[in-house]
């Protein structure tokens, strides 16, 4: 036990070291106050270039001769006429001394971008757009297929397929996939990746116009907008997806009329507990659950050994969406907001 002092109420110094495991000299070096030191001054060495010296180094690498050379290069070139100043590394230091070393040139600085930080807890509040090629009939033909999906929902608000790729065209399936969608003012983000329509000044106003946000991914960086990328992969990684669409452009098209109600209305999203996407963009999700859990109850009461964890419980869709969450911890995602559901689900090119 250590030893205690009644009257001081302290712990005796020694007793208080072994326990500590400390030498009872690093304690009293520890408590003692540091005095402050003076700044060393680091004597100048016998060998080193005086004044005029220095001030004769200066004078030739800032002459008209050698105002646009290396200090290695001028010391070689002067080694040839026979003149010798100092070694390369001392002319270094006396150009240093008088504030005469940086890049000859500045640099290109990359911006920094920031990284976007979307979150939906609702549909219609951020999309992701792009665009997409599919090949043609021959080499080096093209159709674009522009996007636009919900992401809390995965739902597709608006598709086109279009010979070319142009900021016009990008500007009408926007504006029309709002109207369609009934989008208020500041009521949507619209993020996207940093293509050429993307970018545009068309779409860019057309944004401002329909108080729309534009969101723009970092360059060069691939999961910034990870929705659309993975829509893509569904579609191209389809069974029936043709390696080129060699009945032309009605070919593509026809198989994009296809597709995108398929996806809408009948794919099971794993990301959504396995409902399709118009069930969640339209609020059909609770019905849906409802059904299902139904289902799953009168299997459990049937075959209650069946289920060696308890009755079992349909997946639920997430009740927020991130594009790049949060890194700082503890951070809680708001509830599922109710949503406007709609009988009818629309598609459009």
């Amino acid at each position: 036990m250590l030893a205690v002092d009644e009257q001081r109420n302290e712990v005796a110094v020694k007793p208080l070291c072994v326990a500590l495991g400390v030498g009872r000299e690093t304690y009293y070096r520890r408590k003692r106050p540091a005095l402050p030191r003076a700044p060393r001054v680091r004597p100048r060495p016998a060998r080193a270039l005086g004044v005029e010296e220095q001030q004769q180094v200066l004078e030739v690498l800032n002459s008209e001769r050698f105002v646009n050379r290396a200090p290695a290069e001028v010391h070689a070139t002067l080694l040839d006429e026979g003149v010798y100043h100092c070694a390369v590394r001392t002319i270094y230091r006396v150009l240093s001394a008088h504030g005469e070393v940086r890049a000859r040139r500045d640099e290109l600085r990359h911006p920094q971008y920031k990284k976007p930080e979307l979150l939906a807890t609702a549909p219609n509040q951020v999309w992701s757009w792009d665009i997409t090629k599919l090949l043609g009939p021959v080499k080096w033909s093209y159709f674009h297929l522009y996007v636009l999906l919900d992401i809390f929902s995965r739902y597709v608000v608006g598709w086109m397929l279009a010979r070319s790729e142009s900021a016009e065209l990008a500007r009408r399936l926007i504006r029309e996939s709002c109207e369609r969608q009934g989008i208020d003012r500041d009521q949507l983000i619209l993020h996207s990746d940093r293509g050429t329509s993307m970018k545009s000044k068309t779409v860019a106003q057309m944004l401002a116009d329909l108080g729309v946000e534009r969101s723009l991914s970092r360059p060069h960086v691939s999961n910034d907008n990870p929705f659309s990328e993975a829509q893509f992969k569904t579609l191209k990684y389809g069974p029936g997806f043709p390696d080129r669409f060699a009945g032309g452009f009605d070919h593509g098209l026809g198989h994009c009329r296809e597709f995108f109600p398929w996806y809408n209305d009948e794919h099971h999203h794993s990301a959504l507990g396995w409902l399709t996407p118009a069930q969640v963009h339209y609020g059909r999700a609770a019905a849906v659950l409802d059904g299902r859990e139904q289902v799953l109850r009168r299997a459990y009461l049937a075959h209650p050994e069946r289920f060696v964890s308890g009755p079992p419980r349909p997946a639920s869709p997430p009740t927020a969406v991130w594009i790049n969450p949060p890194t700082a911890p503890h951070v809680e995602l708001p509830s599922l907001h109710s949503v406007n559901s709609r009988d009818e689900v629309s598609h459009d090119r």
